[in-house]
């Protein structure tokens, strides 16, 4: 599991691409440079982790495509010290991106054989997340709750009412809506009964799945 100079000279690049597509959030931006994106793709991969796109990585998930990590965590506004809730932990990369930003993540994945990877290898790297799950990422994780953020990894064809229910007063919710094509959504939690909603451009996820124990 090596970090070269010559990954740290792509991700910079990868850094001055996601500057260009208009992320303007430099503690965002930092963490793309620090994380080693490679070491979250099948090896295969590895000559292409660092271009702007999404692979798979089983279990018929994607790592999302940089810019995608990048603008949906810029949405997010994450302070160092928030309580932020995950669902679709994945590669755990966008984990990763949280708690380099000073998050304390809480992470929710729904395929058995995924999970169990990244849960081998966040601490391999270093990074700690607070606590990791699996489960139904639709019923979000309401013995922790509530949370800062919320940031859904995966397309939903509706919002859950488990995930609002989860969110502090003042705190955002994250998530990409739609079936073939997702509107990337901002809630902003107002009080216990009104949300603030904001689209955020069109994007592509794999499904949000549910009815996992």
């Amino acid at each position: 599991m090596k970090d070269t100079s010559k990954h740290l000279g792509l991700r910079n690049q990868l850094v001055t691409l996601l500057e260009n597509k208009g992320i303007v959030d430099k503690n965002v931006l930092e963490a793309i440079r620090i994380i080693p994106r490679h070491l979250f793709l099948n090896s295969s991969f590895e000559d292409f982790a660092y271009q702007d796109k999404a692979f798979p990585i089983g279990a018929g998930q994607t790592i999302s495509q940089p810019y995608t990590v990048a603008y949906q965590t810029q949405l997010l506004q994450v302070k160092k010290g928030d309580k932020v809730l995950e669902i679709g932990t994945g590669s755990g990369y966008q984990t990763a991106v949280l708690c380099t930003l000073g998050a304390k993540v809480y992470s929710v994945e729904r395929q058995n054989e995924l999970f169990k990877a990244t849960a081998l290898l966040l601490p391999k790297l270093g990074i700690r997340a607070k606590h990791l799950s699996f489960g139904d990422g639709y019923k979000g994780l309401p013995t922790h709750a509530p949370f800062d953020s919320i940031i859904v990894t995966a397309g939903a064809p509706q919002i859950p009412n488990a995930l609002l229910a989860q969110l502090k007063i003042g705190g955002r919710l994250v998530i990409p809506v739609g079936t073939k094509k997702q509107i990337m959504t901002v809630l902003v939690r107002k009080n216990e009964t009104q949300f603030e909603k904001h689209e955020c451009g069109d994007f592509q996820f794999v499904p949000l799945l549910e009815n996992k124990s």
